[in-house]
């Protein structure tokens, strides 16, 4: 029988060791007296949604952070990445016609799976960085202790980037006579400036027809759902913050609207599929290419037993080296046995190389190329495209190579900000939102 708890009784992966198990507990008792970080309405409002995306009626956009961070955490930080979403939003919606749901990497996407337990640096080893909300990055053995009041951060830096983001979704910064506003200072100057120009101009003469009409204080118009999510990595954490709803008697994790499994944590007999089992908010699986058939099936019924649209995101992970052996085979099994599931696309993971120069980077190329297969493969086997899922950030980075603005090997070092995984820039996420609008549009 599933309680929020019994995922304690599986074998778990991707866990930090604490030290001093007294005050990890403190801290757990602690946050789990702590009000809800998001509320069941709020997590059913999102499941609908994706019913709506994998129906075909609808696009899912999910993007943010690869690992957010205490000492960056600022009101602009947060701005600006809502803006790039924004932006990218509009180009899909007027691109394909169709509602496109907003699903931020944000309010929690802290903690990150490693690849190995401990990082070795001339020849001194300690535990490796696991994010913010268990460890700091600096390498010395005091920071990479994994440190309990550390969860206690994270939530409350959580609550205030929420407060933030709902003002901004609810408070007219959302409005879409803001289009020419949403701007960063980097893309105004870009030659994706003429591009997001034209299509503003088109949109504001739609407004105005609309507002001649007598329709323009439709509040679609003025405000923009805007929901979170972030990998379910630290059990504790989610136990913590999973609430019983009083309306439905239904367990959801309060952390955020959707979690997803990550590739490194989808065992079926391990801690992570037994706790998102038991549930109710629309969840997620990261599907690399390491994926069985058989395997793939089994974890659709564990996670969605009852078939329901809007319960299931399948986050393809494969690599643009990959995507068109491993994807194809998917779908069709996926397809054959009648399974209800959203379909979208990471095209990050799977493409991060090592610069001749050190850096860990991304190549834009790879990126659009997997995007693109994505589509193509989708539209070969009969089946919807449903979403794209990217590590970006609003700030003027340069961790991807490649692009418009084309970032090469010897700008990384410009300013490469990330704590863990290379994203895309502003410029990077709005030329990928206009080649997904090309490709909706067909």
């Amino acid at each position: 029988m599933w309680s929020p708890n019994s995922w304690r009784s599986f074998p778990i992966q991707q866990q930090p060791t604490y030290l001093d198990q007294v005050a990890l507990a403190q801290v757990e008792q602690q946050i789990a007296s702590f009000p809800p970080l998001v509320f069941a309405g709020e997590a059913r409002q999102l499941r609908h949604a994706f019913a709506e995306v994998t129906q075909g009626r609808a696009f899912l956009l999910q993007g943010g952070d690869c690992a957010e961070s205490f000492a960056e955490f600022s009101a602009g930080k947060i701005r600006d990445t809502f803006k790039v979403l924004l932006q990218m939003a509009v180009v899909m919606t007027f691109a394909a016609g169709c509602p496109i749901v907003k699903v931020g990497r944000m309010a929690g996407q802290f903690a990150k799976p490693r690849s190995s337990d401990n990082e070795t640096i001339n020849g001194i080893t300690l535990p490796a960085y696991r994010g913010d909300i268990v460890n700091a990055i600096e390498f010395t053995q005091q920071a990479r202790r994994a440190d309990p009041s550390r969860l206690l951060q994270a939530y409350h830096q959580s609550t205030a980037s929420l407060n933030l983001l709902r003002a901004f979704a609810s408070g007219g910064f959302a409005d879409l006579q803001q289009l020419h506003r949403w701007n960063l200072d980097f893309i105004e100057n870009a030659q994706l400036s003429a591009k997001y120009g034209e299509l503003s101009e088109r949109i504001e003469q739609s407004l105005a027809f609309i507002r001649a009409c007598g329709l323009g204080n439709a509040p679609q118009l003025r405000e923009a759902d805007v929901f979170t999510a972030h990998e379910a990595l630290l059990l504790n954490y989610e136990e913590a913050l999973t609430r019983r709803d009083s309306l439905t008697g239904d367990y959801y994790a309060c952390s955020a609207h959707m979690l997803w499994i990550g590739d490194r944590t989808r065992q079926l007999d391990g801690a992570h599929v037994e706790f998102l089992r038991g549930v109710y908010n629309p969840i997620g699986v990261k599907v690399g290419p390491s994926m069985q058939l058989d395997e793939l099936i089994q974890l659709i019924d564990v996670l969605n037993p009852n078939n329901d649209p809007g319960r299931l995101n399948l986050i393809v992970r494969m690599g643009a080296a990959n995507v068109d052996k491993h994807l194809p085979q998917l779908l069709r099994r996926v397809k054959d046995e009648g399974r209800n599931v959203l379909w979208s696309t990471d095209p990050m993971h799977g493409n991060t190389i090592k610069s001749s120069n050190g850096y860990k980077t991304r190549d834009f190329a790879s990126i659009m190329h997997e995007v693109r297969s994505f589509f193509a493969i989708h539209r070969a086997e009969g089946t919807y495209a449903g979403g794209v899922h990217i590590e970006m950030t609003g700030q003027n980075v340069t961790e991807c190579i490649g692009g418009t603005k084309l970032i090469s090997e010897d700008n990384l070092a410009d300013r490469y900000h990330t704590h863990c995984d290379p994203r895309l820039n502003a410029d990077q996420a709005l030329e990928l939102a206009f080649a997904i609008a090309d490709e909706l549009k067909r």
